[in-house]
């Protein structure tokens, strides 16, 4: 590509990316949700790689994502912050074993001494008798209003904003499929949906009432100030969807549709960008009928997902896409030149006209070597000039 404009601000770049025009090059992000970043032992060795010598903060205790240095940020020429809400004040993880918590969903985890991240261990549903309308009446739910929560946004998301030049990316924990999984164990609640519906429908429903009170209280106090909401939700093996079309229809696609409504009421100047892995294509119209403008994470290593002139072309009037670059086998396992050619493709692919943000697909894990990280940064810079 050969330069068209002059040099933008970072927030200027993104913002021209998700309204489908070209910037100066390619925007970059890497940390600002978790579902972005990098995994606390892969930011370790990434940290001795590039001598810098700070604390580890974690951002999700489940995945056991990093918060990514700011100097590491400026070196990587990253265009997005990060917004995340609060921690909670009404609620302490209690931890059962030295790997094993519980956090406040009732949701037991666990952990391997090799693992980085923590796997689920039990849902409080996930007993004989508790898929009932009254096990979900007894349950002693999370609060929307727990003051934790919102305590400093709206300072942080104006510093964010008045003091940096960043696009800010909000998360809010803008999703409800994956708790009612959790809640219920993945075996209960894929056969709920066909034996259990109505507790299923409950179940959803009650998620759904406390994420929109948390989303539009968070969306409230923030909206001057926030450029892109992150809302997410896995509805894609690495093969095909989770669910039929018609099941999807039943239980997600409405919910869905009340979700991204309250986002944009909310935020009307934010544009929704969707997580969502694996093999997804044919839900993508519906998605944007329901409201989403963005897709991340591109997981192009999954079933119809590696095609990315082919979901350019299809959905790039409608959508811009975010991630992209393959974390299945080229970032972990590939060779300098590998990863200069998958992020050479990807660029080609996403990038005329606008409407790309450059990112590897999920958060980097252990496996990747530090040098890979830092070499998709570098062809990121050499191929992504307009």
């Amino acid at each position: 590509m050969t330069a068209q404009s002059g040099a933008l601000t970072p927030r200027e770049r993104v913002r021209r990316a998700i309204n489908h025009r070209e910037a100066d090059r390619v925007p970059i992000d890497f940390g600002s949700t978790a579902v972005s970043s990098i995994a606390a032992l892969a930011y370790e060795k990434l940290k001795r790689r590039l001598g810098v010598e700070s604390e580890t903060r974690i951002m999700t205790k489940q995945g056991q994502v990093a918060f990514v240095d700011e100097e590491i940020l400026k070196r990587f020429n990253v265009d997005t912050r990060c917004l995340l809400l609060g921690a909670t004040e009404d609620w302490n993880d209690i931890q059962i074993g030295p790997r094993t918590y519980q956090d406040e969903w009732g949701v037991q985890w666990e952990r391997t001494e090799e693992s980085n991240s923590h796997f689920l261990l039990k849902g409080p549903f996930e007993e004989e008798g508790h898929g009932t309308i009254e096990a979900l009446r007894r349950f002693p739910w999370p609060s929307s209003k727990d003051p934790g929560l919102y305590r400093g946004l709206r300072e942080r998301a104006r510093k964010l904003h008045e003091e940096t030049e960043y696009a800010v990316v909000f998360y809010p924990r803008a999703g409800f499929w994956a708790e009612a999984e959790w809640l219920r164990g993945f075996g209960e609640f894929y056969s709920d949906l066909v034996t259990n519906k109505k507790f299923i429908h409950a179940l959803l429903d009650k998620i759904l009432e406390i994420k929109l009170e948390i989303v539009m209280r968070a969306l409230t106090e923030t909206r001057d100030y926030v450029d892109v909401v992150l809302a997410g939700d896995d509805l894609g093996t690495q093969n095909g969807p989770m669910i039929s079309m018609q099941m999807y229809e039943e239980f997600v696609k409405p919910r869905q549709r009340l979700l991204f409504e309250t986002m944009k009421r909310a935020a009307p100047g934010a544009k929704i960008l969707y997580h969502c892995d694996g093999c997804i294509d044919m839900f993508i119209p519906h998605l944007i009928e329901v409201g989403i403008e963005g897709l991340n994470p591109v997981q192009v290593s999954a079933k119809n997902m590696g095609d990315t002139a082919r979901l350019k072309r299809e959905f790039g009037k409608d959508l811009f896409f975010w991630g992209g670059i393959d974390t299945g086998r080229v970032i972990p396992f590939g060779t300098r030149e590998d990863i200069f050619e998958e992020v050479k493709r990807r660029i080609g692919d996403l990038a005329p006209g606008g409407g790309y943000v450059l990112n590897f697909v999920h958060n980097i894990q252990d496996e990747v070597p530090p040098e890979n990280v830092c070499a998709m940064f570098e062809a990121a810079m050499e191929y992504g000039r307009y």
